[in-house]
C-alpha cells in the first residue's frame, strides 16, 4: 500500500547544512525526511515558488518529453529505502500503456511538482523511514530529528527555505 504524500517544507538541515525535502502523510502528522543535493533542490524550490527559468530546465524538458510522447505522468512512487539510499519510480501512462521508469527520488518530486501529480511512499518505506531515520554522517540521532521535524511550524521552515 501506497501512502500519499506533500511537501511539507524544503529547508536546509541545521546541522549539516545539506538540502532536506520533509515529506508529510496527508493522512496523518507523520513526516519523513530525504536529504538531497543543492541542485537538485534547487530545481524543486524553483517549482514550488512557481519561478520560471529563461530557457527549459532538465524536469521541464522531462516533462515537455512525456507530454510530446503522448504521455502523463500519472504518479511517483518512493518505493524503497536500500542502504540509507531512497529509490522511486515514475508512473506514466502512454495510450493504453502503463510504463514504469526508475528515478532518483528528488528527480521524482521536481518532476511530480511540474506534471501536477501525487507523490506516494510505499508504507514500508514510511514505517522504516519514521523508525531509523537516518541522515548524512555525524548528523543527529534519529529520534532528535524525528522531534525537530515534527515540530517544525511555517515560521521555523521559513528561516530554512532554500
Amino acid at each position: 500500500m501506497n501512502i500519499e504524500v506533500r511537501i511539507r517544507g524544503l529547508m536546509m538541515d541545521p546541522a549539516t547544512n545539506m538540502p532536506i525535502v520533509v515529506l508529510k502523510d496527508v493522512a496523518s502528522e507523520s513526516v519523513m525526511p530525504i536529504w538531497v543535493g543543492i541542485f537538485e533542490a534547487n530545481a524543486i524550490a524553483i517549482e514550488i515558488e512557481k519561478a520560471t527559468a529563461p530557457r527549459p530546465m532538465t524536469h521541464d524538458l522531462a516533462k515537455n518529453l512525456i507530454h510530446y510522447m503522448n504521455g502523463t505522468l500519472e504518479r511517483v512512487v518512493i518505493t524503497e529505502l536500500r542502504d540509507d539510499t531512497f529509490l522511486a519510480v515514475l508512473w506514466i501512462r502512454q495510450g493504453d500503456e502503463p510504463i514504469v521508469i526508475d528515478a532518483r527520488p528528488s528527480d521524482a518530486i521536481a518532476l511530480a511538482l511540474r506534471a501536477d501529480c501525487p507523490i506516494y511512499v510505499a508504507e514500508e518505506v514510511m514505517q522504516s523511514a519514521r523508525l531509523n531515520t537516518s541522515g548524512p554522517p555525524e548528523g543527529p540521532t534519529a529520534e532528535q530529528l524525528r522531534g525537530w521535524l515534527e515540530g517544525l511550524n511555517d515560521e521555523d521552515l521559513g528561516r530554512y527555505k532554500m
